[in-house]
């Protein structure tokens, strides 16, 4: 059944989505500007970023709902940009579903079917088909007011894929929903992905939302891409401290870069040498940044390899938080900047006290120049 559905022109596989040099601009200000990225067949892509960003903007171009103002988009190697949306084959999901409330379940999955002119007993097999896809069996007399949110949210992807589109396009579609529902339906979403094997470009502002779903993430910010890359490249290897402040939580340490040893950046920080990884080599006295993200943090006197080359610095605590299975702790180094280190909570770790002089610890390998 869902081989069905994932056959598009005799082909299981997604759209490749070419953005080149994408611009949008409203009132001289750019909403998007200078755009450029090569979404992969099959590839579940997610455009990451705060409101106002620039993501929505995008996907509403792809779409077809925005005209660009410059740059091009191609979808499977052929320009899109003067094509009207309903020709793009585009497969759409709101943040507030956009379902017709008069509708039944089956006739809102079925209308882009009855739009192309579809057969009724061909309309009636294929949205059973994808009502099937989305866990919905039986639900097709139902109306959108008899339904939760989770479940419009199911329906408006059926309703999205029932015409076997290449390309899906998502717009916060989580985003309306309480957290615990949200989670489970990140998982259904990959799951979806995998069973369909058509293209996703997902829209979001919650990175761990992001994280979980993406196979790359492209992370937007004043209406440009910062970084684009794997959850795992972003969240250990950030390029700007935009990206490393956005993507999780980060420690921020202001050094001056002493030389370079063995490709590794030499750092002073409050008299403390700190090494650190870098794209670049900085020269010798200039100010730079360096993060380090808490969780990577040890106090020094608990367990480690010493085997790892570690920075040190030493620490005030200056707050405590149990968190169930962590404690955090708000620190301040020596010349007031003000750090965090997470922790696994443990009968057999020592819970540290306001006040409380420590040495804190953490991997070279985890330390990046931003």
């Amino acid at each position: 059944m869902v081989a069905e559905l994932t056959a598009v022109n005799g082909s299981g596989r997604g759209a490749s989505v070419l953005l080149t040099d994408l611009e949008k601009r409203f009132d001289r200000a750019n909403a998007v500007d200078g755009v450029s990225l090569d979404i992969r067949s099959g590839e579940f892509l997610t455009l990451l970023g705060p409101s106002g960003s620039g993501k929505t903007t995008t996907l509403m171009m792809i779409a077809g709902f925005e005209t660009p103002t410059a740059g091009d988009i191609a979808i499977d190697g052929k320009s899109v940009v003067a094509m009207p949306p309903y020709r793009r084959n585009i497969g759409m999901v709101f943040q507030n579903y956009a379902l017709f409330p008069h509708l039944t379940v089956a006739d809102n999955v079925g209308f882009p079917l009855k739009q192309r002119g579809m057969a009724k007993a061909e309309r009636s097999r294929l949205v059973a088909e994808a009502l099937e896809l989305v866990h919905l069996p039986g639900y097709g007399s139902r109306y959108p007011r008899q339904l939760s949110g989770g479940q419009q949210q199911r329906v408006a992807v059926a309703r999205a894929v029932v015409f076997k589109p290449r390309l899906l396009l998502m717009d916060e579609p989580l985003g309306a929903l309480d957290k615990q529902l949200r989670e489970n339906l990140q998982l259904e979403m990959r799951r979806l992905h995998a069973d369909l094997g058509i293209t996703f470009i997902y829209v979001t502002h919650d990175q761990e939302e992001a994280l979980t779903m993406s196979d790359r993430i492209a992370v937007m910010n004043d209406g440009k891409v910062a970084q684009v890359g794997r959850p795992e490249e972003l969240y250990d290897r950030p390029t700007s401290r935009f990206v490393a402040g956005f993507i999780g939580e980060s420690n921020f340490l202001p050094a001056v870069v002493r030389g370079i040893e063995d490709d590794v950046v030499v750092a002073e920080c409050e008299g403390a040498i700190i090494r650190a990884l870098s794209p670049n080599r900085p020269a010798a006295g200039e100010k730079v940044m360096l993060t380090t993200r808490p969780e990577r943090l040890r106090f020094a006197d608990t367990a480690w390899d010493s085997a790892i080359h570690q920075n040190r610095l030493n620490v005030t605590v200056t707050e405590t938080v149990f968190a169930g299975e962590r404690c955090r702790y708000m620190l301040q180094a020596d010349d007031g900047t003000a750090m965090v280190l997470k922790e696994p909570s443990s009968a057999v770790i020592r819970r540290r006290a306001v006040g409380e002089r420590a040495e804190i610890a953490w991997s070279v390998a985890d330390t990046i120049l931003v």
